[in-house]
């Protein structure tokens, strides 16, 4: 009896040591905007806005008269900003939550301006006024003002409209 148990406790051991869970501890989930290659970095140091990213909290942090903001969305004298095509300075060696306190040595370091080795990006930039495939968009640049009667607008088609008062020749 002690054998089978030993044997059953064994196996089971075996089995469950196989069904580990794996947990990412990168909590955020990186903008498609973001570089490729970089899905565990924290933050982001945007040089020609000088403003940082933090990608587990999704959020930009920018100086404001001293004072360090966390918001959502950039401020809206960055509004015209293209994310896509700005560059983005990854701080892999950052591991804290306030990379503005490196923010003398990261402005000196990338200038606006700055490009270092080539990026692309993890996702397509969006197509502003993008038509759902199929539809086409209509263009009435070349279209002739032909109206046909309608009941509510009381007009009538400039082809069949008489002018003669009655009096047809």
């Amino acid at each position: 009896m002690k054998k089978l148990v030993f044997a059953s406790v064994l196996f089971m051991s075996v089995f469950f040591a196989q069904a580990q869970v794996s947990i990412n501890v990168n909590i955020g989930t990186p903008p498609s905007w973001g570089p490729q290659g970089y899905d565990d970095s924290r933050y982001y140091y945007l040089p020609d806005i000088d403003v940082y990213y933090d990608v587990n909290q999704s959020v930009f942090i920018y100086d404001n008269g001293g004072k360090w903001i966390r918001e959502k969305r950039l401020p809206s004298r960055y509004r015209n900003y293209d994310l896509y095509s700005g560059y983005k300075v990854v701080l892999s060696d950052y591991r804290g939550d306030s990379p503005y306190s490196y923010h003398t040595k990261h402005r000196a370091s990338y200038p606006k301006g700055y490009h270092g080795k080539p990026q692309k990006n993890r996702g397509e930039k969006p197509v502003k006024n993008a038509k759902p495939k199929g539809q086409k968009k209509q263009d009435n640049s070349d279209k002739k003002k032909d109206y046909k009667y309608d009941k509510n607008s009381k007009q009538q088609s400039n082809k069949d409209h008489d002018h003669s008062n009655g009096n047809r020749r």
